[in-house]
Order: C-alpha cells, then sequence, then structure tokens
C-alpha cells in the first residue's frame, strides 16, 4: 500500500484541507495516511476528523496516527511538512516581544526579517532531523514543504539534503482572482504569470482574451487608495514598482523599509498596517479552537470539498501522469530567473506530472522586481548560512541586511537584538559559536 505521511498533522484544519483533498482523488484510494505530530492529543483530533471525512465520502484510504515519526516515514511516497517549531508561546512571543523593547515592530514575523530569522534558525535543525528519516526509510519520497518560512526552509533542504522538495504557498493561486474581485473586475477567461520568491512573487502578466488588464487595474487601484482598505501597502508598492505582490498587506508591510518606520508613525494610519497581527490571530484561534473542535472533531456528518491547496493536485499529478502546472518553490537553478542568484529559492511556475516537478524558465524579472526580491534574498541566504555553521555572526549578517530591521535599527543595537533573542529562545535553537 503506497503512503502519504503528514508532518505536523495536529495542523487540524489544515489537515482537513490537504489531507481531505486526497480523499475525493480517484487515484489515492488504496494510499494510507500516515498522520504524525509531537502533540498526541491534536494527533488523536485529527485522525478523528479525517475518519468522519472519510465515512462520509466512502474513502477507501487508510488513516493511521503515529507516534514513531520514523515508522510514519518508512516506505512514504509524498511526505507533508505543516510543523511551526516552538509555537505561538513560547517562540512567536519572543519574536515580537523583545523586538519591540528595541522600538522594532512587526506584523507576521514569519518570512523575514527578526522574526523570520529565528523561525528558520529553529525549523531547520528538525528539518535536518526529517531528512535524516527520509533518507534512510524513504529515500525516494517527495518532500511538499508548507511550513514558514518557505525560501529558507524549502532552500535548505533543496541545497543540503538529498531529499526531492518543493515548496508549496497558496497566495500564487489566489492572487489574480483576489486581485479582480477586489477591484470588482470579473475573472472570466483570465490569463496570469507570477514569478518572483515566496510571498514577493509579482504578477508580471495579466490578461483577458489577449487584452492587457493591467491599465485598467492600476487606475481603479488609484482610485480606491482614496479610502482605507485592507490591501494600501500592496497597491502603493504595484503603483510605484509597477507590478502587483502576491502576498497581503500585512506581510509586505515588513518585507520593504517603507512602511513601519518609528520616524514616521503616521505612516501605519495612513497604509492601514496591523502590527501585531500574527500574535492576534494566534491568540484569536487558540480561544476559538473549542468551537471549531466541536464542528471538526466531533462532527460525525463532516463533509469536505476540494479546497485550491496544491498537495493533492501535485500528488494525482505524479500518480495519474496528468499535468498540471502549479507555482512552486524551487531552487534557481540553471537561473530559472536570471537575475536572481542562483542558491536562491525562486517561486516560478511549474509543470507536474509522473517525472515529478519540471520549473519553467522566466529569465530576468523587471529590473526593479528583481532588486526588491534581492534585498530579501540577502537575508534568506545569511539566515542558511548561521543554520549550516552555526555562527553567530552570520546571524548578525542576516539581521543587518534585513530591509526593515537595518532601516530601524543601528548596528550595535541589531547585534543586540540578535543576542537577547539567543538567549531568550534558550533550548528551542541550537548551539551558535
Amino acid at each position: 500500500m503506497s503512503k502519504i505521511t503528514f508532518l505536523g498533522a495536529g495542523s487540524t484544519v489544515f489537515a482537513k484541507n490537504v489531507l481531505g483533498d486526497c480523499m475525493t482523488v480517484d487515484a489515492l484510494q488504496d494510499f494510507e495516511f500516515a498522520l504524525f505530530d509531537i502533540d498526541h492529543e491534536r494527533l488523536k483530533d485529527s485522525e478523528q476528523m479525517l475518519k468522519n471525512i472519510k465515512k462520509n465520502l466512502g474513502s477507501t484510504v487508510k488513516i493511521v496516527s503515529y507516534t514513531n515519526r520514523k515508522e510514519a516515514l518508512r516506505d512514504s511516497k509524498y511526505v507533508i511538512n505543516a510543523i511551526q517549531v516552538g509555537g505561538y508561546e513560547p517562540s512567536t512571543v519572543i519574536d515580537f516581544e523583545i523586538p519591540k523593547k528595541y522600538g522594532l515592530r512587526q506584523t507576521i514575523a514569519d518570512t523575514i526579517g527578526i522574526g523570520g530569522i529565528f523561525r528558520t534558525l529553529r525549523t531547520i535543525p528538525v528539518m535536518q532531523e526529517f531528512a535524516n528519516d527520509m533518507e534512510e526509510v524513504c529515500p525516494d519520497a517527495w518532500f511538499l514543504n508548507y511550513t514558514n518560512p518557505m525560501a529558507t526552509l524549502t532552500g535548505y533542504m533543496q541545497r543540503y539534503t538529498n531529499i526531492k522538495t518543493v515548496g508549496l504557498c497558496h497566495s500564487v493561486q489566489v492572487c489574480a482572482n483576489d486581485l479582480l474581485k477586489d477591484l470588482d473586475m470579473p475573472t472570466d477567461n483570465v490569463q496570469w504569470k507570477i514569478a518572483g520568491i515566496n510571498h514577493l512573487a509579482w504578477l508580471l502578466e495579466i490578461t483577458r482574451n489577449g487584452e492587457d488588464l493591467y491599465p485598467e487595474i492600476k487606475r481603479r487601484a488609484q482610485e480606491k487608495q482614496k479610502t482605507k482598505h485592507h490591501d494600501m501597502i500592496r497597491y502603493e508598492l504595484m503603483n510605484r514598482f509597477g507590478y502587483y505582490v502576491t502576498e497581503s498587506s500585512e506581510h509586505n508591510a515588513e518585507y520593504h523599509p517603507y512602511f513601519i518606520k518609528s520616524q514616521y508613525p503616521e505612516l501605519i494610519e495612513r497604509f492601514n498596517i496591523p502590527l501585531d497581527e500574527y500574535p492576534r490571530r494566534c491568540v484569536t484561534q487558540i480561544e476559538e479552537w473549542k468551537q471549531m473542535r466541536d464542528d471538526l472533531v466531533n462532527n460525525p456528518g463532516l463533509i469536505h470539498t476540494r479546497s485550491h491547496e496544491y498537495g493533492s493536485y501535485i500528488i494525482e499529478a505524479m500518480e495519474t501522469d496528468n499535468p498540471i502546472k502549479i507555482g512552486g518553490n524551487v531552487l534557481n537553478t540553471g537561473g530559472l530567473i536570471s537575475n536572481l542568484p542562483k542558491k536562491a529559492c525562486v517561486e516560478v511556475p511549474c509543470l507536474v506530472d509522473a517525472s515529478g516537478v519540471t520549473p519553467t524558465y522566466i529569465g530576468d524579472l523587471p529590473e526593479q522586481l528583481a532588486a526588491l526580491n534581492r534585498t530579501n534574498i540577502n537575508t534568506q541566504l545569511l539566515t542558511i548560512e548561521a543554520a549550516v555553521t552555526r555562527k553567530k555572526e552570520h546571524i548578525y549578517h542576516a539581521a543587518m541586511l534585513d530591509p526593515h530591521t537595518s532601516a530601524e535599527l543601528s548596528i550595535d543595537d541589531i547585534v543586540s537584538l540578535c543576542d537577547d533573542l539567543i538567549e531568550a529562545h534558550g533550548d528551542w535553537l541550537p548551539e551558535f559559536k
């Protein structure tokens, strides 16, 4: 029996989406779904929920929970990763509260910035453990990474392990439709092309029946900017740099040096920036979990319809050899995006079929977009360097080159902040010399 292994299966809602999707696929009915999580209570919840969905879909998959990770991985064909190392408490709280003491504010802190750097540093050692297990018990499996920071974690797996890895984020497939809906424009017969890096990929083309939609998009966006709305940062970036970006305004507020500035506090109000947004979401989700648990876990009538997440479509394409196109995070080997570094993990259109994931060549991005990507890639590559060498100096380098951090803090304060975070995270981090 073929196997799909889900690491971090206690992420109940996400397990519902990805594995629930897989249950709707005819070609996957003979698979075992192997669930693993270090939180055994949440693991049991996800198993119960998936068994309810299985019954109501009439699926014939086998659902098994494991408390031994290596056994969950043994002989697997596909491994889905959705872990969060350190959780909301203590790690996310540390990533937000200590920088605040230095006057450094964040919104999401899961990609780059101080929060993204330290989330990477505590996650890569766990990912290396996954790779070690996989090389022993399922060396040919595909590793589908959903865990952030996407570019650093996926890039690490691709450069420093032998595991076939692709990074997946749903911001690509919803980008064009969400933009058009927000501007009250029809979404039918639309063709689009997106490339860049994760959370900072660019809507390079958008047409309907061959007609360029950008002039009308920009006209409507300029009009919409006259009143406060949820997407003001992305519209401002499009106005200044010419193209719309995939990930939300609350994310993009902290990827650039322009928006969260203690010297200009009025920008927070002007661009409707939700500081401390991610901790707020975490608290809300924790409070709502009891009700959600009743709806998901203790609901024998639970049904599921296939979502837009890429996971099930990728596995189906590999199993059936019916090709699909996805936006995947892959190493920039051979210069897929020719004006970005070859060590970068880039997000480009990819063909998926029985032979695996084949990325497509993009060529040069518009130079201003490549430049914005490179500012983030600098920090990503140095964070990976810190994780590989275990040298503190590279943590400092990553932070000193981060666009938002370096725009706000002096070099001395950046080094001091990193030292404080290393101390506060304690055993959640490996030892750095």
